[in-house]
């Protein structure tokens, strides 16, 4: 087997000057950058895809995601506000929504009012765009019921176990959901069974690590998923240090799962913890191109 390089004494030095810079700006300005500016300075991630069973009716489709908006902790109305703005100015022919539109583990007053703010400010983006969701972790467990009570007033469309498609000259495109994987109820052989044999299939699933089940279908072009928020903390040459449950195998950005694309947004809300360190809050535009 044959060694592996040395690291050189000049890039040895780089690396450690690295470290210190990274420590030096931690210790003295790291804490109001994270907790003050980062969270806040969305990122618009730009993918082109091929997708094989892609209809030319769909090519140059323009699809955009967003996730984990958590409202209620961090993500305040006029925040979400600034969310919808952006997405609406990105002339989307879809938006999906890939789960945690709340956060907690209660039903009480302070989530009540937060589903109020959500109905209140995601209005003008299913107004305009059709918009597509599935649920979370935290929606179950603050409540699903409520939660979809929500969404189905403010126009946004649960697919939770259910597929919808759209239709244009004749070809379809397919979008289809789980229930959340972690707490809910997710019926993938349920959903399979409604996806008609032709025409691009793409799933959304909240936990991303659902890929290496929806992938040996061999049905979904492409699975979008949420969950992990990036790890909102990423460090130099060591990555996330804390990522959750069903979040650890695609924890951020493109992966490639058999024959299937798995994308995993960053989110733009945050976790109790609100912080986020070389892990801006993202929204994500894809343009499908036929196969």
């Amino acid at each position: 087997m044959p060694s592996q390089p040395k690291l050189s004494r000049r890039d040895f030095l780089k690396v450690m000057r690295s470290a210190f810079l990274f420590s030096a700006f931690s210790a003295f300005g790291g804490a109001a950058y994270s907790t003050r500016i980062e969270p806040g300075w969305l990122d618009v991630t730009t993918l082109d895809l091929r997708l094989p069973r892609l209809s030319e009716a769909f090519s140059v489709f323009r699809l955009v995601q967003i996730s984990d908006i958590h409202i209620g902790g961090w993500m305040n109305p006029e925040r979400l506000r600034r969310v919808v703005r952006q997405v609406l100015d990105l002339s989307p022919d879809l938006a999906v929504i890939t789960g945690d539109f709340v956060i907690g583990h209660v039903y009480d007053d302070w989530a009540r009012q937060a589903l109020t703010d959500l109905i209140l400010e995601l209005s003008p983006l299913t107004a305009q765009t059709r918009t597509l969701g599935v649920l979370g972790n935290h929606d179950h467990w603050v409540n699903a019921d409520a939660v979809r009570a929500a969404l189905a007033s403010c126009g946004v469309l649960d697919i939770s176990n259910r597929v919808h498609t759209i239709t244009r000259e004749g070809e379809h495109i397919h979008i289809a959901g789980v229930d959340d994987v972690w707490d809910g109820d997710p019926r993938l052989n349920e959903v399979l069974a409604q996806i008609p044999e032709r025409g691009a299939a793409i799933l959304l699933a909240h936990e991303p690590d659902f890929a290496d089940l929806s992938a040996v279908s061999g049905r979904f072009d492409l699975q979008l998923s949420g969950h992990t928020h990036g790890g909102q903390v990423v460090l130099p040459f060591v990555g996330p240090p804390v990522l959750p449950h069903m979040g650890h195998k695609y924890p951020s950005g493109l992966y490639r799962v058999g024959q299937m694309w798995q994308y995993t947004n960053r989110g733009v809300g945050m976790a109790r913890l609100q912080v986020r360190l070389n892990c801006r809050p993202e929204i994500t535009v894809f343009t499908l191109e036929a196969g």
